[in-house]
């Protein structure tokens, strides 16, 4: 029998403004330490240095970063113009420079071959995996990698500030894997001057928002109080994005034991994605077909 997990029993989502010199995984346990929760986990690693929101998951609501994760979000980040590295950020060395500065309206019009469907190239700093290992690992031991490129949907990419001729900020919407250092990256190759990301922020992340995120030292502050538990949003904004269904005491049993369960009539499609609820609360995550829905994610959550 395994070693039963100490910690509360407690499920929602904590939402962290995070700062920079931490990473997303310490961000984790220094949250689970302060909740004394049993589980917990992230949607959507931030660099070290890369500040914005993070969203925690704890308990039962870590059934639902998956859709967090599949999200859209937004980031607001400054690209170093006249210099390439080799991490595409400031961590890393300066691999190639240039004189050359583009003007603004060189700029805006590079963008739009960034945005809707593109294949993008992540960083050999990143953490994407070639034959079963990381390719930070690989690029740190100095290996030569070949990382292929990936699809990305970028809904909007804008210049929204030239502070002076070395630096220009830029605010992305895209969706799931995109990595904004290949974007500063490529941005680069395409004017002829070179770049890298000197600072990013991420302003939201699907249902959650950076300015709505506590503090670090909030969390400090209020760990292992109940007034930190006041900061957890419901599990149930996990799932913003997937149509909510409604069903029967009777039906909620036998989701949660995952069988499929009757819910209330619906205009959704053969197959659709869907959750259903019981008076306001999760019962399960599953695929619609004809008035029923077939379980993929259940959540138990306590009395």
């Amino acid at each position: 029998m395994g070693r039963r997990r100490k910690g509360r029993d407690i499920s929602g989502w904590l939402i962290i403004n995070k700062p920079t010199g931490i990473t997303s995984n310490a961000v984790v346990n220094k949250v689970r330490w302060a909740m004394e929760a049993k589980k917990a986990g992230h949607a959507g690693t931030l660099d070290p240095e890369a500040t914005g929101v993070l969203a925690v998951a704890l308990g039962e609501a870590t059934k639902t970063v998956p859709y967090i994760t599949d999200a859209q979000k937004a980031y607001r980040f400054t690209v170093r113009l006249g210099q390439a590295t080799n991490t595409d950020d400031t961590e890393g060395e300066i691999i190639a420079s240039s004189d050359k500065r583009p003007t603004d309206a060189e700029i805006r019009a590079a963008l739009p071959q960034f945005t809707g469907d593109i294949m993008q190239v992540p960083p050999h700093f990143s953490a994407v995996k070639i034959d079963g290992q990381r390719a930070y690992k690989l690029a740190r031991a100095g290996e030569d990698i070949e990382i292929k490129a990936r699809p990305l949907w970028v809904e909007e990419l804008e210049m929204v500030e030239r502070p002076d001729a070395d630096h220009v900020v830029l605010e992305m919407i895209c969706g799931k894997g995109g990595y904004v250092r290949s974007i500063a990256r490529d941005l680069g190759k395409v004017l002829g001057c070179h770049a890298h990301v000197k600072t990013l922020h991420r302003v939201w992340s699907g249902p959650f928002e950076a300015e709505d995120g506590i503090s670090i030292e909030t969390v400090d502050k209020l760990a292992k109080t109940g007034e930190l538990d006041d900061f957890l949003h419901p599990l149930e904004t996990g799932l913003d994005d997937l149509p909510e269904l409604h069903c029967t005491p009777e039906s909620a049993v036998k989701l949660r034991n995952g069988n499929p369960g009757m819910v209330l009539a619906s205009n959704l499609e053969y197959g659709d994605e869907a959750w259903a609820s019981l008076d306001g609360q999760a019962v399960a995550v599953g695929v619609y077909k004809s008035g029923v829905l077939h379980p993929k994610r259940v959540f138990v959550l306590p009395e």
